[in-house]
């Protein structure tokens, strides 16, 4: 298996002797790993240094996973993390997701499985931040986006710039995809495929959770919707001026 080399992840992992055998394991990968083993260090860790990709236990004394990974947002929106946990739990699944999770894997698991989700993520994610990639633009009602750099810019009538949010690149793909299938039905097995790199329960709770993002993110132009189209997918509806 060919992966990526030279990409940082910060391990935050309690179980020193399990982290330690996780770190080695990685390392054997051509993965540049540094290890933390409580929430406190990881953040400082992560404050210290530039990582491509996280992977958080939750359970873990002085910082839990979830509220490390929400400190970790608020400083970088971009990111990818992965939650390693013994839990098992839908509403523990939905926490993370909202908090901005890329994955989330339950222990025991396959090392080679974690590797190719490490894989996978960092593929999605280099793809949408490389800036040699081709550029797509789109206006939808007053928003202008750009996609390769995950920017959404608000205008008011007179075209002048009246808000401007720097979106995450899952956020960015999806809304990429909505924009492609404008007006149409994008399939959530499409979505979930070529985003998430898979159609299951916990992938399709995590788009519910990117839709509603998006949907904060369009609020502010009352011509555009996000339906859900039930047992199919969702569509982004944009008004005309004549329906309007």
């Amino acid at each position: 298996m060919t992966l990526e080399t030279n990409n940082r992840i910060l391990l935050v992992e309690d179980d020193q002797n399990f982290g330690d055998v996780l770190r080695s394991y990685l390392e054997m990968h051509e993965y540049d790993v540094t290890l933390a083993t409580d929430g406190e260090a990881g953040l400082q860790k992560f404050n210290d240094g530039t990582f491509d990709l996280c992977i958080f236990d939750v359970m873990m004394p002085k910082k839990d996973g979830f509220t490390l990974a929400a400190d970790v947002r608020e400083a970088n929106g971009s990111v990818p993390i992965i939650f390693l946990t013994a839990k098992t739990m839908k509403e523990d699944v939905l926490k993370g997701f909202k908090i901005g999770a890329d994955d989330y894997i339950s222990k025991p698991f396959n090392s080679e499985e974690l590797l190719y989700r490490i894989q996978a993520i960092l593929k999605r994610s280099k793809a949408v931040a490389d800036p040699k990639s081709e550029v797509k633009e789109f206006e939808v009602g007053n928003y202008h986006f750009n996609f390769p750099l995950r920017i959404l810019t608000l205008r008011n009538d007179a075209g002048e710039e009246v808000d401007k949010s720097k979106l995450s690149p899952k956020e960015a793909q999806l809304l990429k995809m909505f924009c492609l299938h404008l007006n149409d039905i994008l399939p959530r097995s499409k979505a979930l495929t070529e985003i998430w790199g898979e159609d299951n329960y916990f992938t399709a709770r995590s788009m519910d959770v990117f839709v509603t993002k998006l949907r904060k993110y369009l609020k502010q132009d009352s011509n555009i919707e996000i339906v859900n189209i039930h047992g199919n997918g969702f569509q982004l509806l944009v008004k005309s001026q004549e329906e309007v």
